[in-house]
């Protein structure tokens, strides 16, 4: 019986510190017309003379705090994957969206081994297009070009699945122990005009205040609904109370586009205190490895923007990773596809 093989994907990271390298992988990342989704020609004047001018000094800057013998994103990927051959005995492998590991480089060795047929597991817990549209246009693009007669099985998202919510809120439970104010569900921000294209009814995303709660055609492939599900499957499961917890967004980059999923997660951390909420536990869901959005952005920055704001106490509940409880979902998910 041949061996089942497996291919993760996660979105990727500078092959090393070297602004040279940061540059281009920030190019290549948002020359995607699904991230920035603008005429390409008024793309690339934001990108060439706003973003890559002044962005990838400071990325690094970022990448400096967190990056320990190579990127913690990939290294973090190739946990999960091990941890999954481990438990499976399957061929695991893992390529990223942008730069290296590649997923060419990937299709190629499948190529060259004549495997017939992989499975893909794109590893975003939720839909958008920048995210899991996007790698599924580019893995079909580089499997026509380089090995068409590929069959491929892809994994949709799994924001909703009873399993990933049951081990993201058991990877949740050891964290709330102590005493909290609020706990903070932060995922990354898109811009809502990024919601408005992918709405496939063109009338119901943005168009009312309850609009991700209405079981739809819509809601079922809307990012702001799927993060919405997430957190409220999550918060049910964990028996918090409605006030106990909220939802945000991070990462906005408000030179691509002025109006982005709210609320903000700084925003909010800076106005905690005022409201009486001094101790918080946070996570990032949106994000099943821990890499510079989770470990630099949020365990760093935000911790400091907190306590610097008369918050007391910051609870950082790190990404799913390795956990086990993650690979007995996901060797389960891919059994059955």
């Amino acid at each position: 019986m041949q061996q089942k093989h497996i291919l993760l994907i996660n979105l990727g990271s500078p092959k090393s510190l070297d602004v040279s390298d940061v540059r281009a992988y920030l190019k290549e990342f948002l020359s995607d017309d699904l991230v920035i989704d603008l005429p390409k020609v008024l793309q690339q004047i934001i990108l060439r003379s706003f973003i890559l001018p002044f962005r990838p000094r400071k990325t690094k800057k970022a990448y400096e705090t967190i990056w320990k013998d190579g990127s913690p994103l990939i290294k973090n990927t190739r946990k999960i994957a091990k941890a999954l051959q481990t438990k499976t005995g399957w061929n695991v492998d893992i390529a990223m969206r942008y730069q290296n590991p590649s997923i060419k480089k990937s299709i190629l060795y499948l190529k060259d081994k004549e495997v017939d047929e992989v499975t893909i597991v794109p590893l975003y817990p939720h839909h958008a297009m920048s995210t899991t549209r996007s790698t599924e246009i580019y893995v079909k693009k580089i499997v026509e070009e380089h090995y068409p007669k590929l069959h491929m099985k892809f994994i949709k998202p799994f924001f909703d699945h009873p399993k990933y919510i049951s081990a993201l809120s058991k990877s949740i439970e050891p964290y709330l122990n102590n005493e909290f104010d609020k706990i903070i569900f932060s995922y990354h921000g898109i811009p809502e005009r990024h919601i408005r294209k992918s709405d496939v009814n063109k009338n119901h995303c943005l168009q009312s205040s309850d609009c991700c709660q209405i079981d739809c055609e819509s809601s079922k492939n809307c990012y702001r609904s799927n993060v919405w599900k997430t957190s409220m499957l999550t918060a049910k499961k964990l028996n918090l109370d409605d006030n106990k917890w909220m939802m945000s967004f991070q990462s906005r980059v408000s030179i691509i586009d002025p109006k982005w999923l709210n609320p903000y997660t700084d925003k909010e951390i800076i106005n905690f205190s005022k409201q009486g909420i001094k101790n918080i536990a946070i996570l990032c869901p949106s994000f099943v490895a821990d890499c510079l959005e989770t470990l630099e952005e949020i365990n760093i920055r935000a911790r400091q923007l907190f306590l610097e704001s008369g918050g007391e106490s910051f609870t950082f509940i790190p990404c799913l990773n390795n956990n086990e409880n993650f690979i007995d979902f996901l060797s389960d998910l891919i059994a059955k596809v």
